[in-house]
């Protein structure tokens, strides 16, 4: 059995929906309508970097799912269940027809206002450590006002609370033996916890007034790792209560595999679910867990291998090949969409950056091409349409293998790292951490 998946908030960026926006002009006419601004430029151009604000980066992500949903219509088989990773359930229940299109859009912009609107918390990822040990090291060092907000895979956790708690206790899990990492979530509050209580409640009363229609196919809800009853109520309430419970992606996955699922498809403009769902496929699971009958292991296929994506690729080479070895760590961690002026380069810098960018590539880059490609986003943009430098190149060339640490630990953060589980200038915080 197949089962398509959508992503979440996290995985928006410039460009999204690039190839799809031209092939569905209506449904861009739609969500223009509703949103009241052209999404496609939100998408593509990115204006005032909009698509960091939780208030247009989760309707940009459900347009963008949408898409790629209309074009798995048209090219890829059906699907016997559906998931989606929090803000994506709301593609899934469209996907099998629990609203149209215009509906599930009002009810994502809504719940981005108001989650936008809980500040004062922050989330931190916590990697190579178990539930059972997250949960105790929390417990032993008084952290209460911290939960589990994302359970992502058998080893990798969301913490949710105040940004004060998860600073005190970060040393705390740094520490801890086996950890990989206690990396910081760029978003605007504490997600997927009890202090999103009053945003839940204001989403419900919104939800009161939603038709919600008959499923044609299975969705699995967050909240209890497994599907969608047939009640509409009960979905209007497990929306409302996701606001502030936890995302149980491991326990829906299981269910999914145990149910006779052996494809999973994502769908979106990420492979970060793909990574997470091969973990959790593939990890042994604890024989003393009582929460789960023994059942047959079904036959089951590999996750996908992440689609290579040149353009983002050559994007963090820029960052990390030409950028950081004249400005330093800065680079890493710098917009994509942020133009160079504010790193303060001048014309020496300009040209060091060339002769460095000639050396990558293998081919001549003038200075004036840095100058008048400001951004790490346009440079690469350039760069792709340059038939020297694209060819040099190929998409489909293996990438080189992981170089071997002693530590173990750096070892992992590095395939995490290549599998698309943590971003670059995550890896290289969670790193640094363990030095």
């Amino acid at each position: 059995m197949r089962c398509y998946v959508f992503p979440g908030q996290g995985t928006q960026k410039k460009g999204m929906g690039r190839s799809l926006f031209g092939r569905f002009p209506d449904l861009r006419r739609r969500a223009d309508r509703v949103l009241g601004y052209p999404i496609e430029e939100l998408c593509l151009e990115n204006p005032e970097r909009r698509l960091s604000d939780t208030a247009y980066a989760q309707p940009a992500i459900y347009v963008v799912n949408a898409l790629h949903w209309s074009a798995a219509q048209e090219d890829l088989p059906p699907a016997d269940f559906f998931a989606g990773h929090s803000l994506g359930e709301y593609s899934a229940l469209f996907a099998a027809g629990a609203f149209d299109f215009e509906t599930g859009l009002t009810l994502v912009r809504r719940r981005a206002e108001l989650m936008s609107q809980v500040s004062g918390g922050a989330m931190a990822a916590v990697v190579g450590l178990s539930e059972q040990i997250v949960e105790e090291t929390l417990k032993r060092h008084g952290a209460t006002g911290v939960v589990i907000a994302n359970y992502n895979a058998p080893e990798q956790f969301v913490l949710s609370g105040s940004r004060e708690e998860l600073a005190r206790i970060k040393p705390v899990f740094e520490q801890v033996e086996g950890v990989r990492g206690f990396v910081p979530v760029r978003v605007s509050g504490p997600f997927h916890a009890p202090a999103m209580a009053p945003a839940a409640d204001r989403f419900r009363s919104l939800l009161a007034s939603v038709e919600v229609g008959e499923l044609r196919t299975p969705v699995i809800s967050n909240v209890t790792g497994r599907p969608f009853g047939p009640d509409a109520q009960e979905v209007r309430d497990l929306l409302a209560d996701q606001i502030a419970q936890p995302v149980r992606w491991t326990d829906s996955i299981r269910y999914l595999r145990d149910a006779g699922v052996s494809a999973f498809t994502e769908l979106g403009e990420s492979k970060v679910l793909t990574s997470l769902i091969d973990r959790i496929t593939t990890v042994q699971e604890p024989a003393e867990d009582p929460a789960r009958e023994p059942a047959e292991e079904p036959a089951r296929q590999p996750a996908e291998e992440p689609a290579p994506d040149p353009r983002r690729d050559l994007i963090e080479r820029i960052k990390r090949e030409i950028l950081q070895p004249e400005i330093g760590d800065e680079a890493l961690g710098f917009d994509e969409d942020a133009s160079f002026r504010q790193l303060g380069l001048n014309s020496i810098i300009y040209v060091r950056l060339a002769r460095r960018a000639g050396t990558v590539l293998g081919v001549p880059v003038k200075p004036d091409v840095i100058f008048q490609h400001r951004s790490c986003a346009a440079l690469a943009d350039y760069l792709l349409t340059r038939d020297d430098i694209a060819g040099s190149a190929p998409p489909e060339a293996p990438p080189a293998p992981l170089r071997e640490y002693q530590d173990e630990r750096v070892t992992a953060l590095l395939h995490d790292c290549a599998n698309g589980t943590l971003s670059v200038d995550r890896t290289i915080e969670a790193i640094r951490a363990l030095a």
